[in-house]
């Protein structure tokens, strides 16, 4: 498990800082934030002054990469470019997440290393990640600034023959009594634009590829607005199916044969494909994956609930 907890004994009164910097090879600024955040603990109890003095026995919950063997595809000096597989978190949800793309790049460039974005966990493809806090803080302002722009590709449902915009504003909801959306379209909601583009129809399959175009970044941008046209991804277990199930797939009861049936694919049949952004230079990224070929985990036609 990347979060570990571990006991020392600390000689004589020593920095809690300096200690941490010396046990586990964090800089100053690394161990000043692991204090600050009270993963520093004393006789059970959390300390967040960043200069106390500690001695005698302690305790001390550190994040503890382990990686599963997944190479970055693009490395620069400052940041590394990933092709995610789809069903893995690009962060830790809670102390007791097992296993997240966090664990690869700090593996991969150490303790200052971090994810600059989010991605869904079923959604596949490229995920950047910064490799120092100068890049980080670059990285994460200029996504803020929408001066990084993403394509995606997706398998909807039906066909599409012609290129459309949809400009719809988005809403986060708060009630999920009746409807586990957890956006929807609002007049209250704010300003969305996504640009959309047909590649190919499957007939048999009756699945249209798009290519996605977000030019704002709000929360499920692109599944909102395909379900509201009526479009929905195909293997979306939160728009493209009804609450029973949708239910079942965020209580994790559904079987993977229902969640087939039921959304028409093994999962979200979204692809983060490219990323196009200036760091010192102008990059141009492409995933290596052929999401063409990803038509295989999609459930035929007649199969379909």
């Amino acid at each position: 498990m990347p979060f570990v907890k571990r006991q020392f004994h600390v000689e004589k009164p020593t920095k809690a800082f300096l200690y941490i910097m010396k046990k586990l090879n964090f800089t100053q600024g690394e161990a000043q934030r692991l204090i600050a955040k009270g993963r520093v603990l004393i006789n059970g109890e959390s300390i967040y002054n960043t200069g106390a003095t500690i001695e005698g026995d302690i305790e001390l919950v550190y994040f503890e990469p382990k990686s599963r063997g997944v190479k970055p595809i693009f490395v620069d000096k400052n940041f590394l470019v990933y092709d995610k597989p789809s069903g893995i978190l690009v962060h830790p949800n809670t102390m007791a997440t097992e296993y997240s793309m966090l664990d690869e790049v700090r593996t991969h460039s150490g303790q200052n290393a971090n994810g600059v974005h989010r991605i869904d966990m079923e959604t596949s493809g490229l995920f950047l990640a910064s490799r120092n806090k100068n890049a980080e803080h670059f990285l994460k302002s200029s996504f803020e600034k929408k001066v990084i722009n993403k394509t995606y590709l997706a398998w909807v449902k039906g066909e599409l023959t012609e290129p459309f915009i949809v400009e719809e504003p988005i809403k986060v909801r708060k009630d999920y009594t009746h409807n586990k959306h957890k956006v929807e379209i609002s007049k209250d909601g704010k300003y969305a634009k996504t640009e959309f583009i047909p590649l190919e129809y499957d007939k048999e399959l009756d699945t249209t590829l798009v290519e996605c175009r977000p030019l704002t970044g709000r929360l499920h941008q692109i599944r909102i607005h395909l379900f509201y046209l009526k479009y929905p991804i195909l293997g979306d277990p939160i728009y493209g199916t009804c609450f029973e199930i949708t239910n079942r797939y965020l209580d994790g009861t559904i079987t993977p044969k229902e969640r087939f049936i039921n959304t028409g694919a093994t999962r979200l049949m979204l692809h983060a494909n490219s990323l196009n952004f200036v760091y010192n230079n102008r990059f141009i990224i492409y995933s290596n994956v052929d999401f063409i070929h990803s038509k295989s985990e999609i459930c035929e036609k007649d199969k379909r609930v």
